[in-house]
């Protein structure tokens, strides 16, 4: 099966812009990813700084849940279609055989039970004695530890997120998302009115501040209009003068 390519740097760099664009990006699983079936698609949800391992934030096609990968585990070339398939067919085989070990490991138990249970009965006492040997027990093969699952802890990772609404003292709204300690959003402009629609949504308490701060501005720029058409009538009269 041909292995796509993975995300190179200037593909990062691009999928951080269209991310922050807000536009929908899509890409699909290599080999290199672990616990999802290689050409599988997901949406990019998030971009963080590059060269910190997995940084970047993705939700797999028909699940709620999201995770991070490194760049290796990305590729934005489509597979075909006998490419994709071939993944499913081998996750449902990965699933195939544990659910077969699973059922190997049972059969010892249970054999493993029965062989010490006969060697816990009473012999049959014969005219003469004889040496009764007790019967071996099977070894019981040890249980592999369970890996964790990934997609539970890339969940409580991208849990953790911070949004920062900032204002100028001229009235200028920005925003700013962080993942963690990771800028996800830097800081971007954003309308007064986005702002206010906002914080009616929001507690009284946080309304009232923001109601505040944008009436502030607002008398601010009524004062800045003011005195701008005071000097705009000044300068009017000094024409009038001239072309009398």
């Amino acid at each position: 099966m041909t292995v796509p390519h993975a995300l190179t740097e200037p593909d990062v760099v691009e999928l951080r812009r269209e991310t922050t664009a807000g536009g929908p990006v899509t890409v699909w699983f290599t080999e290199a990813a672990v616990g999802v079936p290689v050409g599988g698609s997901a949406k990019v949800v998030a971009v963080g700084e590059a060269g910190e391992g997995e940084f970047i934030q993705v939700r797999r096609s028909g699940s709620r849940d999201t995770m991070f990968c490194s760049p290796n585990e990305l590729t934005r070339v489509r597979p075909s279609r006998a490419a994709a398939a071939s993944g499913k067919r081998a996750e449902s085989a990965g699933r195939g055989e544990k659910a077969s070990a699973a059922a190997s490991s049972g059969s010892r138990s249970t054999a493993a039970r029965r062989a010490a249970s006969a060697a816990a009965a009473p012999a049959a006492v014969a005219p003469a004695p004889a040496a009764v040997a007790p019967a071996p027990a099977a070894a019981e093969a040890p249980a592999a530890p369970a890996r964790p699952a990934r997609a539970r802890r890339d969940t409580a990772r991208s849990s953790e997120l911070s949004v920062t609404l900032s204002a100028t003292a001229e009235g200028e709204w920005s925003v700013e998302v962080l993942a963690g300690k990771k800028r996800v959003v830097p800081s971007t402009a954003v309308p007064a009115t986005a702002v206010a629609a906002a914080a009616r949504a929001l507690p009284a308490a946080v309304a009232e501040a923001v109601e505040s701060s944008l009436e502030g501005a607002r008398r601010r720029q009524r004062e800045r209009v003011e005195q701008l058409r005071a000097e705009l009538d000044a300068a009017q009269r000094v024409l009038d003068e001239f072309e009398a």
